[in-house]
């Protein structure tokens, strides 16, 4: 039996994502951002094509690397202006049944008991259908505005990470008794105290001598996403991680960074199938490949060079303003992004990539492949990615909001369902019981639930 294919939508509560100059298209409407109904819209249509979830992607800093000031982010409108992602959860859970909710938040600059309260409302609010994204950071300038003078070193970053999850595990897991709650009106006993455990942790970064302040909510701890293929961020993730995003140009690339990202699970005691591994993709469709290349290249036309280079900047920590257009581009190792050109070099060792043309890779969706064509030959080509790479899934950018997403919602998932690739209808339930299928909490196997309080 042939798995099923899987899709998040790829988003930011910002004007421009990851196709920086394309906010311009005229059927772009990114620039609704700021509206209620334009994320309830989007809701809505990935529920309709039964979407895993919908990811949102988050920076606390912006893209001044380039050109040395944030000017070319703030002219571009490269992921500046930002608004929170947590913010819509809410929101669009109202607004749909099904759908699940990635939200990005970086624990390097976050306090654990105030961010497991955060993210406890919003599974309580959402009715278990929130996953966290586990960041680190990687911009120096938040580093800044929270009070740094530049960031923590990438291993150290993780380092804190171990700790933070820790905290947070201890709050979310070990707090509160799975009876601690009553709610007793004829006794007037809400909660019983001899069943709400203070977690008394005492560590090197972190003193949470307390409570939980929330009871118990659906998931307890948050569905858990990270992404990171170096060294550290694959022991991280073979630790923590429920699903994990890879990206790269090539299936090679890909293939790798997922039988990578299963061994560093395997090694560290976990099955290696229960991780779900999501490769970031951008979908050009329309009824039929003529249209669908027409308008790829329409797309392409709006790609801002300049945008792609701040935004690339940002990644890479190298700043692309000081070097041709026609200089090669070479894998330089920075605690910005360590994956970031490497993956670009790796795709074709023979290779060698100018900022022009990473500029233009880059500039359609990001790092992952732009897939062209009519839905036959999309499906053809998601069968191929899929099979040949072993991922499960993919985590969908988009070129043009909202058009992107409803293409593949109306043109692509019928394509899968009738294939027999793609789901034609949610189980229900929390968003780990639909993404894994074995029930709401973390397994008992899971660090998340082998963590002890004194």
């Amino acid at each position: 039996m042939k798995r099923h294919i899987r899709f998040n939508a790829f988003q930011m509560n910002t004007v421009s994502h990851q196709s920086p100059g394309l906010w311009t298209h005229p059927r772009d409407t990114s620039h609704r951002y700021k509206s209620a109904d334009h994320w309830v819209e989007l809701a809505r249509l990935l529920e309709r094509g039964c979407f895993d979830a919908l990811f949102l992607a988050d920076v606390l800093g912006v893209y001044d690397v380039y050109g040395g000031s944030a000017d070319a982010a703030l002219h571009h409108a490269v992921q500046a202006p930002l608004n929170d992602p947590l913010a819509l959860v809410p929101l669009l859970a109202h607004a749909t049944r099904h759908l699940g909710f990635g939200v990005t938040a970086a624990l390097t600059y976050e306090h654990p008991y105030t961010f497991a309260r955060r993210m406890s409302t919003l599974d309580h609010l959402s009715g278990g259908r929130v996953g966290w994204n586990i960041v680190t950071g990687y911009l120096d300038s938040a580093a800044r505005n929270l009070g740094l003078k530049q960031q923590l070193a990438h291993d150290e970053r993780y380092d804190l990470a171990d700790e933070y999850l820790d905290v947070v595990y201890k709050l979310w897991e070990k707090s509160w008794d799975d009876d601690a709650v009553l709610a007793d009106k004829a006794s007037g006993v809400y909660a019983d105290p001899a069943r709400v455990h203070p977690i008394r942790h005492e560590g090197r970064h972190y003193t949470v001598p307390g409570i939980h302040l929330c009871e118990p909510s659906p998931q307890r701890t948050p569905f858990l996403y990270q992404a990171g293929t170096s060294p550290r961020g694959l022991a991280f993730a073979a630790r923590h991680a429920e699903a994990t995003f890879v990206c790269g140009p090539s299936k090679k690339v890909v293939k790798r960074y997922v039988d990578q990202t299963r061994d560093a699970v395997a090694a560290a005691g976990r099955n290696p199938r229960e991780l779900l591994v999501y490769a970031q993709a951008l979908i050009v469709t329309a009824p039929t490949a003529d249209l669908a290349r027409a308008k790829y290249g329409d797309y392409l036309d709006h790609v801002d060079t300049d945008a792609a280079l701040a935004l690339l900047s940002g990644w890479t920590g190298v700043d692309f303003s000081k070097l041709p257009l026609d200089a090669t581009v070479d894998y330089i190792d920075t605690d910005a992004g360590r994956t970031a050109l490497a993956s670009l070099s790796s795709a074709d060792p023979e290779r060698k990539w100018t900022v022009r043309e990473a500029a233009r890779f880059i500039g359609l969706g990001g790092r992952g492949p732009v897939l062209v064509g009519d839905p036959g030959q999309i499906a053809d080509q998601l069968e191929a990615w899929q099979d040949q790479t072993g991922a499960d899934g993919f985590n969908l950018a988009f070129a043009v909001a909202h058009e992107s997403m409803r293409d593949v919602v109306e043109l692509v998932v019928p394509e899968l369902q009738r294939r027999g690739r793609y789901r034609k209808h949610y189980e229900g339930g929390t968003l780990r019981g639909q993404l894994l299928g074995r029930g709401d909490r973390l397994p008992a196997c899971h660090a998340g639930r082998q963590v002890s309080i004194a």
